[in-house]
């Protein structure tokens, strides 16, 4: 039995702990992994993370293993076919939101050399630690992710609120939202 201390969120279902205990809130600097998981986030939108990390792997098999250059060029029989594959979330404006954001994806690219430098931009290229001693006194957004939101929606980008863009920021590292009692906080 694991006595470690962890977010309470994620206790109870493995799949859930291995991802908090492995993956959330380590900074990724990779553009493919931080494609990842904005689209990962934009299929939350409205929905549990679970649902979405039980679903990983169907989602990497469906949207070529998150190759955001094949996605941009996707046509609309792939989208048809995504619309009616049972294991992911199949949902068509959130569908034509992730060609639609592939396309968005490889023009930040373009214009800062990778979307990561693009980013960490908004947090000055290091993760923000924050202190927070528990889960309800974790912000849903902040201005970061108000900003970066405003500007990923100004860039085409759909299904980027606050709200996910912030999931976005916790999930990649670029801010440390563990509690402050959680073994991980010190380790990210």
């Amino acid at each position: 039995m694991n006595t470690r201390t962890k977010c309470s969120w994620c206790i109870g279902d493995p799949l859930y702990e291995a991802y908090h205990d492995t993956e959330w809130g380590v900074p990724v600097y990779d553009d493919a992994t931080l494609f990842e998981f904005l689209i990962l986030e934009t299929f939350q939108a409205g929905l549990s993370w679970i649902t979405i990390l039980r679903k990983r792997e169907n989602f990497r098999k469906a949207f070529d293993n998150f190759d955001y250059k094949k996605i941009a060029n996707y046509k609309q029989d792939k989208i048809d076919a995504l619309l009616k594959d049972t294991g992911i979330v199949r949902n068509k404006l959130k569908v034509n939101a992730t060609v639609t954001n592939a396309q968005a994806f490889i023009k930040i690219q373009e214009e800062f050399g990778s979307f990561s430098q693009y980013i960490w931009g908004f947090v000055n290229g290091k993760p923000i630690k924050n202190t927070w001693p528990t889960l309800k006194d974790i912000p849903a957004t902040t201005p970061i992710s108000d900003a970066l939101s405003k500007d990923l929606k100004k860039r085409g980008f759909k299904f980027v609120g606050s709200t996910v863009v912030y999931a976005h920021m916790q999930a990649t590292g670029m801010v440390n939202d563990h509690i402050t009692d959680c073994f991980r906080y010190k380790e990210v």
